[in-house]
């Protein structure tokens, strides 16, 4: 086997603390941050040499680059790196405060995009290396009370699908990783908005409803963490590099569908869309 480092953010709870285990537990060497990394001390005590923690608000990106250069420092090369940290937010447009909006896109969209503008550098020096971003099935559906959230999920996309072209050459890699419904605790770490009387009666209301049982829905979600840290992992192995993983049937039953959906709409517009174009030159 070879022995990997892996660099993994949000790594407290969740699919990431589930991605650290399965590594340790295979012996590979990681570096783990979180906001309070002292709830992975029964882990450190397990692998005190392959376990190297940091405290990590990925949001603050002077610390989020101070932590990046000294775990390259300390551990040399590191082959993996798993943006996995994001939380979600419920609640109409006007429900959620401007301090919930400016969280999604910092916490979702633009610490990801800063964590990659920190490593490229060293992953490139080092010849190599991989990139994958904790995305969801969110990035391709949406839906009324989520918007700010499905807004940095696309949004944190379209960036990765850019950048894919821009690393390439340099050999790193940038996978995507779309789950579904996970049995996570992420329902219990979302923002929720103060609901206005106004929505009670419309889609908007249903949702904060559903939120509010929201542990009963991830306790019997399709999806297995431990199932999904493996696939996680294995990708690394795959060849040529995924740009998207989905994981879970739903996951895979939504986007599909979200996909299909779309390029019909396309598709129906497709006279309109020739009409505006010039005439074609005389004689071709």
């Amino acid at each position: 086997m070879t022995v990997q480092t892996w660099f993994v953010t949000g790594a407290s709870a969740g699919i990431g603390r589930a991605v650290v285990e399965h590594l340790l537990e295979a012996g590979h060497r990681v570096a783990a941050t979180a906001r309070k990394p002292e709830v992975l001390d029964d882990l450190k005590k397990q692998h005190p040499d392959l376990l190297w923690t940091a405290v990590l608000d990925v949001t603050d990106t002077a610390v989020l680059r101070e932590v990046v250069a000294r775990a390259f420092a300390e551990l040399g090369r590191i082959d993996v790196v798993f943006s996995n940290a994001g939380r979600g937010a419920v609640g109409a447009a006007e429900e959620l405060s401007d301090a919930a909006i400016d969280e999604q896109i910092a916490l979702n969209m633009t610490a990801p995009i800063q964590l990659f503008r920190a490593v490229v550098p060293r992953l490139r020096g080092q010849g190599g290396g991989r990139f994958i971003q904790m995305s969801t099935m969110g990035a391709h559906i949406s839906g009324p009370g989520a918007g700010m959230y499905h807004a940095s999920k696309w949004g944190v996309e379209g960036f990765f699908e850019s950048v894919v072209g821009e690393v390439a050459p340099f050999g790193i890699g940038v996978t995507m990783i779309e789950p579904g419904v996970i049995r996570t605790g992420f329902g219990a770490a979302l923002s929720v908005a103060d609901p206005l009387p106004v929505y009670a009666d419309t889609p908007v209301g249903q949702v904060h409803q559903a939120v509010q049982t929201l542990g009963n829905l991830t306790a019997t979600a399709p999806g297995d963490p431990v199932k999904v840290a493996a696939a996680i992992i294995a990708s690394v192995d795959t060849a040529p590099v995924p740009r998207r993983i989905a994981l879970g049937s739903d996951a895979h039953t939504a986007i599909r569908a979200a996909l299909t959906g779309r390029l019909e709409e396309v598709d129906a517009g497709e006279a309109l869309a020739r009409s505006i174009d010039y005439p074609a030159p005389a004689g071709r």
